[in-house]
């Protein structure tokens, strides 16, 4: 995540298991939150702040932020895809984890 406000990559495509961390490069703090009605059935939900629905975290925001050199990580259970945002930014920083 950097102050260019993008995911880098915006997608990425993981196996079952594994562990996808997000790391804050840029001086701007940003968020990683799953679209809650996007996620696959029986899939666990995810963002940065351990909240458990994507209005909590809306709602809690700044809490849940990831700061400069900070690391959210997450490990996906369930394959499909994964679309998530950034809070402050949603209206370009999106990304997808495609677990297979």
């Amino acid at each position: 995540m950097n102050d260019e406000l993008k995911f880098e990559p915006e997608s990425v495509t993981i196996s079952v298991g594994d562990t996808v961390e997000w790391v804050t490069t840029g001086a701007v703090a940003h968020s990683v939150t799953a679209y809650e009605d996007e996620l696959p059935d029986g899939a666990a939900y995810f963002a940065s702040g351990d909240f458990e629905s994507e209005p909590a975290a809306r709602q809690a925001y700044p809490e849940g932020s990831v700061g400069r050199d900070e690391v959210y990580s997450h490990t996906f259970e369930t394959a499909g895809e994964f679309p998530y945002f950034c809070i402050p930014h949603e209206s370009g920083m999106v990304g997808e984890v495609i677990v297979e």
